[in-house]
């Protein structure tokens, strides 16, 4: 009987979609975050990584290495991006995983989730678009 109540239990938890669970507040993604530069794929396939500097500044490059710096702030439980030469605010919603990190795009959410696939706390290096000009 305890065996079973036990799987039973486990099935639960590892069935609670995403969803359910809550995001991130700003405290929480600005103390997991500070310091790091994190990197984000899909399916096992790197999408982009970025930066966090303090004073909730970031610097944001996708594959091909060009590097765009912005800021963040919090809308309600979502985390909102601004970009240099963008002005509408890229806003996700952040959930803290065992693995690392998982983050919803609220702009578009049918798109899939990403998922954090490394971190550490070097800079990044950015190959472009400024480079040499």
């Amino acid at each position: 009987m305890a065996k079973h109540l036990i799987f039973v239990l486990v099935a639960a938890v590892l069935a609670t979609p995403l969803a359910a669970q809550t995001p991130m507040d700003a405290d929480a993604f600005e103390a997991y975050s500070q310091g790091k530069t994190l990197y984000f794929g899909y399916n096992g396939t790197l999408i982009g990584a970025e930066e966090y500097r303090p004073n909730r500044r970031v610097r944001w490059s996708a594959r091909n290495g060009d590097c765009k710096d912005g800021t963040w702030y919090p809308d309600g439980q979502m985390i909102c991006f601004l970009y240099e030469g963008n002005p509408d605010p890229q806003c996700w919603s952040f959930y803290q995983q065992n693995a690392g990190l998982t983050a919803q795009y609220e702009n578009d959410p049918d798109q899939p989730m990403v998922s954090e696939m490394a971190a550490n706390g070097e800079p990044m290096i950015c190959l472009g678009p400024e480079i040499g000009v």
